[in-house]
């Protein structure tokens, strides 16, 4: 019983404090890592280091931790201090109750999780008057408790001593609120709960039924009006479909047991509910009149207080598991295609294609910035093909462009063929055209930054400028773009949106102080992304780069306003000065560090200018022979790494993929046929592959190797040049089914099922009018009938 004392507590309670220790401990152990890493990466954090900074330049501190640990970290420690501050909040309610015992105290520390805590605290929570406090109130909580304890008594015989003419009228009252007295105290047995729970995840199926007269305007759900499948295996992306489909009103979604198990008597959860009772051979058709009493208690438990609750619960779980797992396919995507192989320093001319409206033209420097823009009509209406191929050469000759980035949307295909015909007219051009993603180019060109960089340039072309500087370097031009808006994810606009954009922030951190960035050339947002750094400071640097200069070494940031020494130590380290005052202010040595490789120039009576970049000039020495109490062996061996190869960068080598020349729409398409490809996006069943025909193919994660695969990620990233066979070409719906094993025959043909509802051709660009794809739409639906079968 909840409002009994075993163990008084002393009217004096102190109020309950968190433990640090405590947080260390549970951090060390789901991270598989040492309290005294936990501790030092904790201290780090709450100083406001930065995951990269702690990464790379507090290795001794932390003993190593890396950087995916440290997000790890950095995420759970959050959850872990909302546990425990939720616990002393819990502890200090109960004592101030009078009702915290000793026994409960342990069970309450005891707790792992949150939902552990809720269940345990249910009973002493203030809640509002419920049936169960009326019939309290009325003085029958004997009356159930006295049920309880005579195992031969007949209830309808005891309830006649508990008639009360103003408060309970029958005997029918009477144990009606004994019965709900009893419901909610078994309601909010923490260990009840917990083994309902576990016996639910374990068996327990999630139902989808079509809503009553949605039919026809559910047409694209259809897949799911009368679908059923074990909770524990719901993959997330079926999850996120179904639940908008409930959102959109067309699916009713429920939880229950296997329909043999629904129709036994009792409910296997009702049976559970009445062992923990200690009713056993009692509980059934010969049952005492308590026993039938007890039973339906049981019974109104499990339909009335329970099952609701959980079936909120554990969709709601299975929602959180779906969202996470949206965010962590999103997070890894967007970090494929920052980390795409750059084209480099070259200028490039870059093409937003378009029919009515234009070719959008613009050249760029090496350096990404604006020569020229023009607009060429080579398409319907105007139909100027020759004037087109006429100026885009002028442009080229000019300017002496090297490469042409040409918008993957609509009319890309045209527009490649356009440049062909070119180069074909004036041969000495020698040029490399490259097909590029403008996912996200429109909504930059819209955006304030773009109207701030580019203010006397119609929003128009800067489309054509965003996707010729992606090319020349994909990082530091996609980083000025929202995330979502590039379009590699899978429903994120139905996941969580607080912890999508922490994801996706963490995921654009590590991969900008990963690469590194070039202090004299970055942009404002590009600097924002810096260890340290903010919006404020990435706009005072470019200010007075602007008003001074270039920076002729790190140490000139402390004359940036508002640049102190704890923006220093944590952003010095990922700025680059390039041909500056000092050559290690090229590297990614911190400048703390410098004194050490003072040491090492001195022993081998070098400059760091003759030795830097060159393989062979520290042989004989070892890095141990440099290590101080400050400077341990991880961090002086990166040191020596990166004398030989200063500035190295993790990003792979600039490669193009080729389309096959003919084939420019999905009518073209046969099955056979194969194609060179760029995966385009990743999801758990599969990867999106864009052959050059307006329209990705989807690559079934069945079809990705001969081996079993688990994670497509596995296999392939985005960005990345596949070779694909085309297994399947559905014209009307536009969807293409692929296979990269090459010797797979062409399946026999399959029925089409809608299952993710998406309009037919949707644009791959994913601005204003056209988020489709970054919701992870098209062939995905072709996906969901395949994982049916």
């Amino acid at each position: 019983m909840t409002d009994t004392l075993a163990h008084p507590v002393s009217d004096a309670i102190a109020p309950h404090q968190t433990d640090p220790a405590r947080i260390l401990a549970l951090l060390a152990t789901e991270l598989g890592i040492r309290p005294a890493q936990a501790a030092a990466a904790v201290d780090l954090l709450d100083g406001g280091a930065t995951v990269p900074f702690i990464a790379r330049y507090r290795k001794e501190a932390t003993g190593g931790l890396d950087d995916t640990v440290l997000r790890n970290l950095e995420v759970r420690l959050s959850y872990v201090r909302d546990l425990e501050s939720r616990r002393a909040a819990i502890l200090d309610s109960i004592s101030q109750q009078g009702k915290l015992t000793p026994e409960l105290e342990q069970t309450l520390r005891a707790a792992d999780t949150k939902q552990r805590l809720e269940d345990l605290y249910a009973p002493y929570k203030p809640k509002r008057r419920t049936r169960a406090q009326i019939a309290r109130e009325a003085g029958l909580e004997p009356l159930a408790d006295a049920i309880l304890a005579d195992r031969a008594c007949d209830p309808a015989a005891l309830a006649q001593g508990y008639i009360n003419p103003e408060t309970v009228k029958d005997a029918k009252a009477a144990l009606d609120g004994a019965r709900d007295i009893l419901a909610e105290r078994y309601a909010e047995d923490a260990d009840l709960l917990a083994d309902l729970r576990e016996h639910l995840w374990n068996t327990g199926l999630l139902y989808a039924k079509v809503v009553e007269g949605k039919e026809t305007e559910g047409a694209n759900f259809r897949d799911w009006f009368d679908f059923s499948e074990p909770l524990r295996s719901v993959p997330s992306h079926r999850m996120l479909a179904l639940l908008r489909g409930r959102q959109q009103g067309v699916l009713d979604i429920r939880l229950g047991l296997d329909a043999e198990l629904e129709s036994l008597t009792p409910h296997p959860c009702v049976e559970r509910i009445a062992r923990r009772l200690g009713m056993g051979a009692e509980f059934g058709p010969e049952a005492s009149p308590r026993g039938r009493w007890l039973g339906e208690v049981c019974r109104w438990t499990w339909r009335v207080k329970l099952l609701t609750a959980f079936e909120s619960e554990l969709i709601g779980r299975l929602r959180e598991q779906a969202e996470e797992e949206a965010i962590r396919v999103f997070a890894a995507n967007l970090k494929d295609l920052l980390l795409a192989a750059p084209a480099g320093p070259k200028a490039v001319l870059g093409l937003d294609p378009g029919i009515r409206t234009g070719v959008k033209v613009a050249a760029i420097d090496a350096t990404g910035k604006v020569l020229a823009t023009a607009t060429v009509y080579p398409f319907e209406p105007r139909r100027d093909r020759e004037g087109a191929i006429n100026t885009l050469a002028a442009l080229i000759a000019r300017h002496k462009l090297e490469l042409v980035a040409i918008g993957n949307g609509t009319a890309s295909r045209e527009t490649e063929k356009l440049v062909v015909d070119m180069q074909a007219k004036f041969p000495e051009l020698a040029l490399t055209r490259v097909m590029v993603s403008e996912a996200g180019a429109s909504v930059y060109s819209a955006s304030e930054l773009g109207a701030a960089e580019f203010p006397d340039l119609d929003v128009s072309l800067r489309g054509a400028v965003s996707i010729a500087r992606r090319l020349q370097d994909p990082l530091a031009e996609l980083v000025k773009i929202e995330p979502k808006a590039i379009g590699v994810g899978q429903y994120q606009h139905d996941v969580n949106q607080r912890e999508l954009a922490r994801s996706l922030d963490a995921v654009i951190e590590d991969c900008v102080n990963a690469v590194g960035v070039d202090l004299n050339t970055a942009s404002a947002p590009l600097l924002t992304r810096v260890s340290g750094l903010n919006s404020l400071l990435a706009r005072n640097i470019v200010a007075w780069r602007d008003e001074n200069g270039a920076f002729a070494d790190r140490k000139s940031l402390l004359k940036v306003p508002r640049f102190g020494d704890k923006a220093f130590e944590q952003a010095a380290g990922f700025l680059r000065v390039r041909e500056g005052s000092n050559p290690l202010d090229a590297s990614s040595v911190h400048p703390e560090a410098y004194p050490v490789v003072e040491r090492i120039l001195a022993r081998i009576q070098a400059d760091a200018r003759d030795i830097m970049g060159k393989q062979g000039t520290l042989k004989g020495i070892s890095p141990s022979e440099f290590t101080d109490e400050r400077f341990g062996l991880p961090t002086v061996r990166d040191i020596f790494q990166e004398l030989e190869k200063p500035g190295r960068d993790p990003r792979p080598e600039f490669k193009t993929a080729q389309f096959k020349e003919g084939v420019n729409a999905i009518s073209d398409l046969h099955e056979g046929m194969i194609l060179e490809g760029v995966v385009t996006n990743v999801a758990n069943f599969g990867a999106f592959v864009d052959v050059g025909v307006h329209q990705d193919g989807l690559v079934h994660i069945s079809a990705l190797s001969n081996r079993y695969v688990k994670d497509p990620r596995d296999v392939v990233r985005v960005g990345q040049t596949v070779k694909v066979k085309v297994q399947e070409v559905d014209v009307p719906r536009k969807r293409i089914g692929l296979t990269m094993r090459l010797d797979d025959d062409a399946p026999p043909a399959r029925r089409s099922a809608g299952g993710d509802h998406r309009p037919s051709g949707a644009s791959r660009r994913a601005g204003a009018g056209g988020k489709a794809q970054a919701e992870g739409m098209g062939a995905m639906a072709a996906a969901f009938a395949r994982l049916k079968r």
